[in-house]
């Protein structure tokens, strides 16, 4: 069996398929390592109706196979079917309802951490390579503050890492009293060694509301940010969970680095609550736990970005972070301690 090269894009053949939908006829090409997922969604971009309103009707025998399911194992080159579905509207929605708020809290998590294995088939996967090719393209990075030679890469969440989004988007705490403790200061105190990242899995027009309410941008702080991304450079990918199929959306650091040849493996760390997304990048990711009812005294005697600080102090004169183990960083921390 032949070696997939990370990043090498091997030729599929397309698979072309025409519909009707509202009385017209459209044509969609897909890809033979495309999911079904991949269909719906490429009916979506063409029609506006959402996955879950769509019936797709004469494609297949039976029932239409789940989203995971690859479109070569379908047998449905050439194939005509039927779209039956109502176009989701173009109106803005209330914060609490927008799609990305049950992927971002929904407690259903997975780490390939300890399971390099598993990691490589999702790195070396077709569709993954091609998502992240296409992501590379299509992405246009806005930079806020210029790079700086010689930094590491911190790449940042912010939903639940650094923030309690809840009360936030409903409006029933000050933005200041939705932040994790000590955020200013852990980016003060890491921002001599690491250009700074803000990554989020929500929509740009409020990831920006959230960094200026939190003083993140446009403030006097020592620190700044160098550039942010937002759920449009994210993609799904089909992965397992206690052994069933699990879809979920990824943040591929390979996008930024396409883009940004000074950062790779070496020198970036990805921090997040959610250690599905960096799925793709296991060994890079730091899983820290959510930060969620912000109004309670538990939460505002939370001290984990000042031990996060520390650790990423020590290991920002490692030439190579490779060599480290993220998902052992309080083990390390408290080795520091005693030492």
């Amino acid at each position: 069996m032949a070696t997939v090269i990370e990043d090498e894009i091997i030729p599929e053949t397309k698979i072309p398929l025409t519909f009707k939908w509202s009385g017209r006829e459209y044509k969609v090409d897909l890809l033979g390592s495309d999911r079904v997922y991949d269909l719906k969604t490429s009916l979506m971009s063409l029609t506006k109706v959402p996955p879950e309103r769509q019936k797709i009707l004469g494609l297949v025998k039976g029932k239409l196979p789940p989203d995971q399911e690859r479109i070569a194992d379908l047998r449905i080159t050439g194939k005509s079917f039927t779209l039956v579905g109502t176009p989701e509207g173009d109106e803005i929605k209330d914060p609490s309802k927008l799609e990305f708020l049950p992927d971002v809290v929904n407690d259903l998590d997975v780490d390939f951490t300890d399971n390099p294995a598993a990691a490589a088939v999702y790195k070396n996967d077709q569709r993954n390579i091609r998502k992240v090719k296409e992501a590379t393209e299509k992405l246009q990075i806005n930079i806020i503050h210029p790079l700086r030679d010689g930094k590491r890469l911190l790449v940042l969440d912010i939903d639940y890492t650094i923030l309690d989004t809840k009360p936030l988007t409903s409006g029933s705490l000050p933005p200041a009293e939705c932040a994790r403790p000590g955020l200013h200061e852990f980016l003060e105190a890491i921002y001599p060694y690491y250009d700074i990242c803000i990554w989020s899995q929500t929509s740009w027009i409020w990831l920006e509301a959230k960094l200026v309410e939190l003083g993140m941008v446009g403030s006097t702080r020592n620190y700044q940010i160098s550039f942010v991304l937002d759920k449009t450079c994210m993609f799904t990918v089909f992965t397992e969970r206690n052994g069933q199929p699990y879809a979920h959306h990824v943040k591929a650091l390979q996008i930024v680095w396409n883009h940004f040849p000074q950062f790779s493996a070496k020198n970036t760390i990805h921090v997040d609550d959610l250690s599905r997304n960096f799925a793709l990048n296991p060994n890079e990711g730091l899983k820290i736990h959510a930060f969620k009812n912000a109004h309670t005294e538990q939460a505002q005697a939370d001290r984990e970005l000042h031990k996060l600080a520390r650790y990423m102090v020590h290991i920002a004169a490692i030439e190579d972070f490779r060599t480290l183990r993220h998902k052992a960083w309080k083990h390390e921390l408290r080795r520091l301690t005693q030492s």
